[in-house]
């Protein structure tokens, strides 16, 4: 307990004192009268002293700015100057009117000097005194004056005990107000009201709240004075509950109630959510006060009824009440959550008027609301008007800055704040760690970690969840997972940090893990939660977990929120339960442009026309498209037959101005939907009208696109041109154009993409090096291919996995395909359909066709994966290539799928291998009723006639080819010469060098003929494969 001790003395010199000169001027016209004796003068003074005491009063107010206190200070002086004049400044009271007229006007220095001139110093003078020291907020000041007084042998009354009190609750010192409260005992103070309640309301602001019931309980009869200061300390002390029965008792004994009491027991019905009953109430109340507006506007918009908190701002300023900057601030917070501009402008407005826009306060809570309406550029004005700016208001910017995704406005304005000297908070870093995770910058997140572990605030909850958030976004999940660890008092946003990062870095399993973690540890989880893992369910098709978590939103009461109701649509969809997620679609409350793309997302998969008859719909409800709405049409546009609505939808997005915009995002989708309908030259033209510099996004786009559309060629050509336009390609631009250089088997071209992936930095990325396999193996260069796959860094995506194993397998080393399957077994890779195709390919070359029907049993039975087509001709290959045809029919006929022309070729092509007429006729009949155009059917079956000798069928296939008019396409081949690509086709002779090229054919011809090489003419047709 800290104990004061009392001066001794209370000399002058304890006071401040003022050295200023003042001229007195102001004299009344009575005191000039020479008839005056000193017994009217004296009463004189007395007089106007009193009276100016009284307006004072009247005013409750010690603004030295108020003209009352001006006029009532200068009153002061020419008193206390005639006061001086006739002698009479220290007798009686008018020597303590003066001191409480200075008193009262706050003038310190004033109050000191008159005060130290009186004669006897009696308790009315001391409390004068002691009340200017408490009201200018000198608390120190008035404890040592009250020990000054006890030492002076004068006694205190009930007043004096109440403002030392009262003192003791703001410096929070009960054990000074312990000795106080003994005082009072000894005194016979203990029953008075002030005293009494100076005493509960001490001891409830020192968070004695028992002792304070002590009090309270201890009274003979407490009057409205305690009882309203037990409510208040019960309310501040956080036990809202039992500040409401003693209010309720109060009621009941018939206890006058005063504003004081209303506004304490309103706030405690607020605290506990009570908003009903702080109504009632308020309507009460005869004349409610500012303070019990505020209260009222406050709760309402901290409870979540921000129209409500409007309206009650409207009403009173109908009632004539003058707002505070209380008042502004809370309702500027429900106009944000409302993002209500038009009503934040008009409050704006008002503080302008009132002058308290330069408020602190005021200032931050509408950079806030312009924030949160999305109105960056006028919370910067608001931001940079501000002579004075504390730490509160650059909080508030970065805030809002953040918020709307301003990410390197975030960081510049940080390192202003720097500059600035202000230091940073919890809330600073907050801010700018959420920019850095924006924009992935790690390496200046690790260096802010350092200095918050410096200024110590590791520890704070809302930084600790910043860093999460940071590390998990930036890809740095082990970072993230070691900070999540240290978090001991995780709430909901810890969790969600760490379970987002999962998600985002497509890492299922862990997100489900943690996600059970958290129901476990008694977290409920939010709208948040609920979206982030709905979101990986629909990653992984997993419908049977997304129906669990939608069991689970329902007991939430979160189903029909706008991300948990907008991602269980994306999730139903996603895993092809367009029905369900139609149904979530029709249970939410209030269709938002969320929602409303979300499902037009889902109906684009399956049914254009409900996409767009929903997206009709929102221009019905008034609902505003985005360019997620018309990419997500865009989407569903592809192939010819809708080409038209694409172009329709390309019109609409034109007239909306949407399309050269901030971002690519409906370039890509309208680039895209052109490129899959086959209308190169849309996509040529929309392409070359794009504003340059074209992002690599949209070199990317275009590339993949012809590629796609079979242009290999083209598509490097624009590669070079995108070079040429200073262009950097990424990992997706790498792996278009390696795919560019596999299907042209333009080795030269492929090595070239190498080594500028060495440059660039992508070697290292896994996309890139799975790539660059598949690209060396179609070329023939096994070898560069496995060295690519042993120099890579990490390989936990399958499909480095399948490039390796796939090219393998078609260069024919079976074997080392076989050994690279059982390699990603022990690395516990998930194998997937193109993985098992490989194998079985391998399998098929290598000859084991036991191993391949065991592969094939093991990709049913223990993966769940069901057969595509290329599976079934795969193990159609496998048997039919080792002589097991009558297997290769029976395994064809018990598939439960329709018939597929790849199957029976492949049949058909090991019938011709092993001359089986047979077979080979019933498989090309099967071939020809399901595509009667394709060459290849008569010209294996013509194949296996001729090496029969049956020539009558063998022309009798020809002829039934030329009635049908279908054309064997004629064979091709090409070479590299330098930079030049040499194609040949059978019959063409448009090379330039034909005649070149055909005397060197018969040179090399008879040279084979002098080896008594023998020609192979048992097939009379080219076999096609």
């Amino acid at each position: 307990m800290r104990l004061r001790p009392p001066l001794k003395a209370f000399p002058v010199s304890s006071f401040r004192s003022s050295h200023h000169q003042h001229s007195f001027s102001a004299v009344p016209h009575e005191l000039t009268r020479p008839s005056r004796t000193p017994e009217s003068v004296y009463n004189h003074l007395l007089k106007a002293c009193s009276e100016q005491c009284k307006l004072v009063n009247a005013h409750h107010s010690i603004d030295e700015t108020s003209e009352t206190l001006s006029q009532a200070l200068r009153t002061g002086k020419v008193v206390h100057a005639h006061s001086l004049k006739y002698g009479l400044d220290s007798y009686g009271f008018l020597g303590n009117s003066i001191v409480a007229l200075y008193a009262k006007c706050g003038n310190v220095g004033f109050t000191e000097k008159a005060f130290n001139r009186l004669e006897r110093k009696d308790v009315l003078a001391w409390n004068s005194v002691l009340s200017m020291y408490s009201k200018r907020g000198l608390l120190e000041q008035v404890v040592e004056s009250f020990g000054s007084l006890r030492n002076s042998g004068v006694s205190p009354n009930e007043f004096t005990f109440a403002m030392v009190l009262s003192t003791c609750a703001r410096l929070v010192d009960v054990g000074y107000g312990r000795q106080v409260h003994c005082g009072i005992i000894k005194m016979g103070f203990e029953l008075s009201s002030f005293c009494e309640g100076a005493l509960i309301d001490m001891y409830a602001k020192c968070n004695c709240v028992g002792d304070a019931c002590h009090v309270f309980n201890s009274s003979v009869e407490s009057d409205t004075v305690a009882c309203t200061a037990m409510i208040t300390g019960y309310v501040q002390a956080g036990f809202p509950e039992e500040a409401l029965k003693v209010f309720e008792e109060m009621k009941k004994v018939g206890r006058a109630l005063d504003q004081v009491a209303y506004v304490s027991v309103i706030s405690a019905c607020v605290g506990l959510g009570r908003l009903n009953d702080a109504c009632e109430l308020f309507a009460q109340m005869s004349s409610a006060n500012v303070v019990a507006w505020n209260v009222m506007i406050s709760g309402h918009a901290k409870g979540g009824y921000e129209v409500e908190a409007v309206k009650f701002f409207v009403k009173m300023r109908k009632a004539g009440i003058k707002p505070t900057r209380s008042t502004l601030g809370s309702i500027l917070s429900a106009i944000a959550s409302l993002a209500a501009l038009d009503y934040g402008l008009l409050i704006h407005t008002h503080a302008i008027k009132q002058g308290l826009d330069s408020s602190f306060y005021v200032g931050s809570s509408l950079i806030n609301m312009y924030a949160k309406c999305e109105e960056v550029d006028a919370a910067r004005k608001v931001f940079c008007i501000l002579d004075e700016k504390n730490i509160v208001l650059w909080n508030a910017m970065l805030g809002g800055y953040a918020q709307n995704g301003y990410a390197y406005e975030v960081l510049e304005l940080f390192s202003s704040m720097r500059n600035s000297r202000i230091q940073p908070d919890e809330f600073t870093f907050t801010s700018v760690l959420s920019a850095c995770s924006c924009l992935e910058f790690l390496k200046m997140g690790c260096q802010l970690h350092s200095v918050i572990i410096k200024k110590k605030l590791a520890s704070n909850l809302f930084v600790a969840n910043a860093l999460t958030d940071m590390y998990a976004k930036s890809g740095a999940l082990k970072e993230a997972r070691k900070q999540f660890e240290l978090i001991r008092n995780r709430d909901i946003v810890s969790w969600n940090a760490i379970i987002v990062g999962y998600v985002q870095e497509q890492d299922e399993e862990e997100a489900f893990h943690m996600f059970r973690m958290m129901n476990l540890q008694g977290i409920l989880p939010d709208e948040v939660s609920l979206a982030s893992i709905l979101n990986a369910c629909a990653n992984i098709r997993a419908l049977k977990q997304g129906q669990q978590v939608h069991s689970l939103s329902l007991k939430s009461g979160l189903e029909t929120s706008l991300y948990a109701g907008s991602s269980l649509i994306d999730m139903y969809a996603k895993c092809g339960a367009i029905d369900a997620a139609h149904k979530v679609f029709s249970c939410m409350a209030h269709w938002s442009v969320v929602s409303m793309n979300t499902m037009i997302a889902a109906y684009g998969q399956s049914n254009l026309e409900k996409a767009i008859n929903l997206f009709q719909e929102m221009h019905v409800i008034g609902l505003k498209p985005t360019e997620i709405t018309f990419a997500s049409l865009l989407d569903a546009c592809s192939g010819p037959y809708v080409l038209i609505i694409g172009r329709q939808i390309h019109c609409l997005v034109l007239k909306r101005a949407l399309l050269y915009g901030s971002s690519d995002f409906l370039c890509v989708s309208l680039l895209g939907m052109y490129m899959k309908s086959q209308c190169q030259q849309d996509a040529d033209i929309l392409f070359s009208e794009l504003p340059r510099p074209r992002s690599r996004v949209l070199w990317t786009v275009i590339i993949s696109g012809l590629i796609q559309n079979n242009c290999s060629e083209k598509a490097l050509q624009m590669y070079h041109q995108m070079r040429c336009e200073n262009a950097l390609p990424d990992q997706a631009t790498f792996a278009s154009v390696l795919r560019a250089c596999a299907v042209l088997s333009s080795l030269s071209d492929g090595r070239k993409m190498h080594s500028l992936t060495f440059h660039t930095g992508f070697h290292l990325d896994e996309p890139t090096s799975s790539a660059l396999i598949d690209m060396y193996a179609k070329c023939g260069d096994v070898e560069s291919a496995v060295q690519v796959f042993q120099e890579m860094s990490s390989k936990n995506d399958v499909i480095s996995w399948n490039s390796m194993i796939v090219g393998l397998a078609k260069n024919g080393y079976a074997e080392y395909a076989l050994k690279v399957f059982d390699e990603m077994k022990q690395t516990r890779i998930m194998p997937d359909d193109v993985t098992f195709l490989g194998v079985l390919t391998a399998c098929s070359h290598a000859g084991r066709v036991a191993e391949g029907h065991q592969v094939f049993d093991i990709m049913v039975h223990d993966y769940g994966f069901q057969p595509r087509v290329d599976h079934v001709a795969c193990m159609v290959d496998l048997l039919g290539r080792w002589g097991f045809l009558k297997e290769a029919e029976e395994f064809v006929n018990k598939q439960n799928f329709e018939s597929d022309a790849m199957i029976w070729a492949t049949l058909l092509g090991a019938c011709r291998l092993h001359g089986d007429e047979l077979r080979g006729r019933y498989s090309a009949e099967k071939l020809i009723e399901l595509d009667p155009q394709d060459s290849s059917s008569y010209v294996l079956l013509a194949n296996i006639y001729a090496a029969s000798g049956k020539w009558t069928e063998v022309n009798s296939l020809r002829r039934e080819m030329k009635e049908k008019g279908v054309m064997k396409l004629p064979g091709c081949s090409w070479t590299v010469v330098g930079q030049m690509t040499h194609k040949f086709s059978a019959g063409d002779k448009s090379h330039p060098k034909t005649d070149e090229i055909h005397s060197v054919l018969k040179y090399l011809t008879a040279l084979i003929k002098e080896e008594n090489y023998v020609v192979d003419i048992d097939s009379f047709l080219h076999d096609e494969d």
